[in-house]
């Protein structure tokens, strides 16, 4: 199924027939159908799932693939589904990347959001890579050379892990994300067509406390990509949080939480 406009599509799927609604957005490098564990937990709860595949993965399309996406393009087009689905009030869980599109939709319908579910969440605090290669233009170049001769660039990641400046694990992620041409389209495409999705954390808390919104974070003990240490801050200034550390990395972190909503569907509970 998709959300029309023009040349833009915005493919998702739908899990379940309960009367409460989530809103589902997967990580980088994922699709959809990465929420289908989650889901199988979700439907015996009354719970109907719409999973989306963020842009630049799975069948989802921007009309102008190489034009950054606003909050405002991409508000317009949730807007459009909660019309055409004639859903007024819903729930949002979003993992790692998928954060900065459950974020915007939570900064545009704030009193229509009635939980939300962050698992090791991209866009609340900026991480290392991200800003590396979006922040500085002459490094956007640099990424963008990259997708057809990748070699300058592992070099520059290669001397950065040597000096210590990161932890190994996120030098052998990054050379992961390089490995192949297609891999490392999806990776500039992403990154820098993200780059206007970003947030004042200041004015999230406010919005999630003016109702209270209960919030529940899913972060892992050993996630070197978003290490739970850097959320602890926001997590406080919020008056409805709960945080539920795994011991796990980033990679594996919906499969776990699959698993711990199995044990403990009163999380999923509002």
């Amino acid at each position: 199924m998709f959300v029309e406009s023009g040349r833009t599509r915005l493919h998702y799927e739908v899990y379940g027939r309960g009367p409460r609604i989530i809103l589902a957005f997967h990580g980088y490098g994922q699709q959809e159908s990465h929420w289908r564990t989650v889901a199988s937990v979700l439907g015996s709860l009354n719970v109907t799932l719409y999973s989306f595949d963020l842009f630049y993965h799975g069948q989802s399309r921007l009309a102008k693939t190489d034009t950054p996406l606003t909050k405002k393009r991409l508000s317009g087009l949730i807007e459009q589904f909660l019309q055409e689905r004639n859903i007024t009030s819903f729930g949002l869980l979003a993992f790692s990347m998928g954060a900065k599109f459950a974020l915007t939709t939570l900064e545009a319908f704030p009193d229509r959001v009635e939980q939300l579910w962050l698992i090791a969440p991209d866009g609340i605090r900026p991480q290392f890579w991200y800003s590396l290669a979006t922040y500085p233009p002459w490094m956007r170049g640099i990424l963008g050379q990259a997708v057809l001769r990748p070699e300058r660039l592992l070099r520059f990641i290669g001397a950065l892990g040597q000096r210590r400046l990161v932890h190994p694990n996120l030098v052998s992620f990054a050379r992961w994300q390089l490995e192949n041409r297609e891999k490392r389209l999806r990776v500039y495409r992403s990154w820098v067509g993200f780059r206007q999705l970003v947030f004042d954390v200041k004015h999230l808390a406010a919005l999630l406390n003016r109702q209270p919104t209960p919030v529940t974070f899913f972060l892992g003990r050993h996630d070197r990509v978003i290490p739970h240490a850097g959320l602890q801050q926001f997590i406080a200034s919020l008056q409805r949080a709960h945080t539920v550390l795994l011991e796990t990395g980033h990679a594996g972190l919906i499969y776990d939480v699959a698993a711990y909503l199995r044990q403990h569907p009163e999380e999923v509970k509002w």
